[in-house]
């Protein structure tokens, strides 16, 4: 069953960048929870589609599963040893688009519901399910499908599907997750090309945007900007002892991932506290209008400056200052504008629910799952921590070699099944205790 609706549903090309094409993929989606013994709706938004999925259970309590069928962009169909939109099994593992985030995930616990409504007839507590169709892009319209639909959506606790392992391989339950501004730099320079001949008279765009980003973060990976640190908080005792207990595979993330070491040779604690902790500005794409393959002056200059956010950072105030401080340094003439912004998402790592959490994990992966503070990923976790009150976690399915942004995503059957065995492990656990 898993397998097979996942053959389906990765079938169907649902990429973030094209959210024309997501209607599609959620009427499909919404057949599947259908089946699955849910019942379904679709909710449309000014963006793509928002799948719910709802059964009520023995219990009133009710455990909101958040997801997204939306992916990555498969990028060249060349590079991939399979074509991305057909499901392949090679030695253990599953390939396509969306196997290890998104789709694969989304399957496998709609598989974990099917089996246990199938075994008992019912479930032990009622279940939400929330599959969104923007999650790569911020989620810009998650949050007002959310408020208009309030009453339906009531939920006790909220479980979303994020983040890695530790370095036996057992997945990191985090309780929460950074924030995430995106912004677009833009700075204009002559109304036309010109050759590079006059570029000792006439000011380039793109160097002037190459200035203004240096002066937004040092060589030593500091953030210049005014008080950009200032709403940020040490981790408390828990959190700090919670970072000391993990280990992640540093050998087998710097080899995946073709790097030599982390920024400044971090290692153990060190890293983990800058990954769950630290907020962070980086460049993720640089432009010029137009582009030609000659040697001459560009009239647009654009970058892409995104910013992973902590604690009580909050996206619009970051904004106000990355706009003060170029206007401070003397870039007033380059233009900041805001794409999207979430805001962190925190839940007390002593809190009960994630601690039945990480106890849900140990028939599935022989062990309680280690414990983080604030995933260092970006999802949308704070609409339910702060809009709803609930009480947030987030279980990582991927590995770091999943490759779930480019070519030739993977994830081992088994990564799935167990994904799906821990969501039944912990509905079970309310039956015993509720």
């Amino acid at each position: 069953m898993l397998v097979n609706d996942l053959r389906q549903l990765c079938a169907i090309p649902s990429s973030y960048d094209q959210p024309e094409i997501t209607t599609t993929t959620a009427s499909h989606l919404a057949a599947l929870m259908t089946q699955r013994g849910l019942q379904s709706e679709v909710l449309v938004t000014a963006g793509a589609p928002v799948v719910v999925g709802r059964r009520a259970g023995r219990s009133p309590f009710t455990l909101l599963l958040y997801h997204h069928y939306d992916t990555a962009p498969p990028g060249p169909w060349r590079t991939w040893n399979h074509e991305p939109f057909q499901l392949a099994e090679r030695e253990g593992a599953l390939f396509g688009r969306g196997v290890a985030e998104g789709k694969g995930p989304l399957v496998a616990h709609l598989a974990a519901l099917a089996s246990m409504i199938a075994a008992d007839g019912e479930l032990p507590i009622s279940v939400v399910v929330i599959a969104e169709g923007e999650g790569g892009i911020g989620s810009p319209h998650l949050g007002m499908a959310l408020a208009e639909h309030r009453e339906h959506l009531r939920a006790d606790a909220c479980l979303a599907t994020g983040g890695e392992r530790d370095a036996y391989g057992v997945p990191i339950c985090y309780s929460g997750s950074k924030g995430l501004l995106q912004t677009r730099l833009t700075v204009v320079g002559p109304n036309q090309q010109l050759k590079a001949g006059l570029a000792a008279s006439v000011p380039n765009p793109l160097w002037r945007l190459v200035w203004a980003l240096g002066a937004v973060k040092s060589a030593e990976e500091e953030v210049l900007i005014e008080g950009f640190y200032d709403d940020v908080e040490s981790p408390n005792r828990a959190e700090n002892q919670a970072i000391r207990s993990v280990r992640v595979d540093e050998q087998g993330r710097l080899a995946a991932w073709g790097i030599e070491q982390f920024l400044f040779g971090m290692t153990g604690a060190t890293l983990i506290t800058a990954e769950t902790t630290l907020p962070t500005a980086h460049i993720s794409g640089l432009s010029a209008e137009p582009f030609i393959d000659q040697s001459a002056l560009p009239v647009v200059a654009s970058a892409r400056l995104d910013f992973q956010l902590v604690a009580r950072q909050r996206p619009q105030s970051i904004v106000d200052l990355l706009r003060a401080h170029l206007r401070e340094k003397g870039f007033e003439d380059v233009a900041v504008e805001r794409l999207s912004g979430g805001y962190p998402a925190t839940t007390s790592p002593d809190h009960p629910f994630i601690e039945r959490v990480r106890a849900a994990g140990q028939p599935a992966y022989a062990a309680v799952l280690p414990s983080l503070p604030m995933g260092p990923f970006a999802l949308p976790l704070f609409l339910f921590s702060e809009a709803f009150g609930l009480p947030v976690a987030a279980v990582g399915c991927a590995r770091h070699d999943s490759n779930v942004l480019g070519a030739n995503e993977h994830i081992p059957l088994a990564d799935l099944v167990r994904h799906s065995q821990m969501l039944i492990d912990l509905l079970a656990s309310y039956a015993r205790q509720p």
